[in-house]
């Protein structure tokens, strides 16, 4: 059996079968790790979602930025932008039980076993394994609970920009939100900065990409979210995975338990970003 974590598909169906492909990937022995943002930008968001959550337990999925924009859209209301390719999810026959799924998604996954952690964005270097694991289960709680509406009209937002434990509410789900399917810098003390979306020549003063400071979580991290750095992490043990595939970059899988990559070219050409 092997595990293989892709990074960001964001509706990029046929590159991830190409993909699997590559890999000799076997449904009924080897597992698939999803690091979020499987939705959106992409032309086939809904074969995404319907290859995802027919695959059972052997798919692991956190969500993403975009994945939660969707549940937005669909459970309050939010408008979608002009570059959201969503339409066919939520004009779907099936789409709410592929909604349903994806709520019921975490935002964080930890592989005791394999010694591996997983999020979307990462995990801010103010947060130990137990504390990623409590603050997550909080927002999860509420999106698998009877409150995911209200959890949704109030997501949107900058602030909080930095974590605290006297935070509750709204603004305690926001900023743990926004840790996990957000963050690319921060200050040493967590502060996020929400403008910076280049490589790492365009950091702002004062802040840092989240992988570069002495972090408490010791297990090995996958992340995606950060096209601009094209897969290229230089931290021991943490293994970004978002090579640009829907920029008309490429789609990545880490082969977990060899550590090997393996790559094939977008089909996508790159019309916006």
């Amino acid at each position: 059996m092997g595990t293989y974590a892709v990074g960001d598909l964001q509706g990029c169906f046929s590159e991830l079968m190409q993909l699997l492909e590559a890999v000799s990937f076997n449904p009924e022995k080897d597992q698939l790790w999803l690091a979020g943002d499987l939705v959106n930008r992409g032309p086939e968001s809904l074969e995404v979602l319907r290859f995802a959550s027919g695959m059972g337990d052997r798919v692991r999925c956190v969500l993403g930025n975009h994945d939660l924009h969707l549940l937005a859209v669909a459970y309050s209301g939010a408008r979608l932008k002009r570059s959201d390719t969503l339409q066919k999810v939520l004009d779907a026959p099936d789409r709410e039980r592929l909604l349903d799924w994806l709520r019921h998604q975490p935002l964080f996954h930890y592989d005791q076993k394999l010694g591996f952690v997983m999020s979307h964005a990462g995990i801010p270097p103010i947060w130990d394994l137990q504390q990623a694991l409590s603050y997550a289960g909080e927002v999860e709680a509420v999106l698998q609970g009877d409150a995911y509406r209200n959890y949704f009209e109030n997501m949107y937002g900058n602030k909080p920009s930095k974590w605290s434990d006297s935070l509750s509410g709204v603004d305690r789900l926001r900023v743990i939100t926004n840790y996990f399917t957000r963050m690319r810098f921060c200050t040493v003390k967590g502060k996020l900065d929400f403008d910076s979306k280049e490589g790492l020549d365009q950091c702002p003063k004062g802040y840092a990409p989240w992988f570069s400071y002495p972090r408490q979580v010791k297990e090995k991290i996958i992340f995606g979210h950060w096209a601009a750095l094209e897969g290229d992490v230089d931290a021991h043990g943490i293994y970004g995975l978002d090579t640009g595939c829907v920029w008309g970059g490429r789609l990545t899988a880490l082969h977990l338990e060899s550590g090997e990559r393996t790559s094939v070219n977008s089909l996508q050409k790159p019309i916006y970003q």
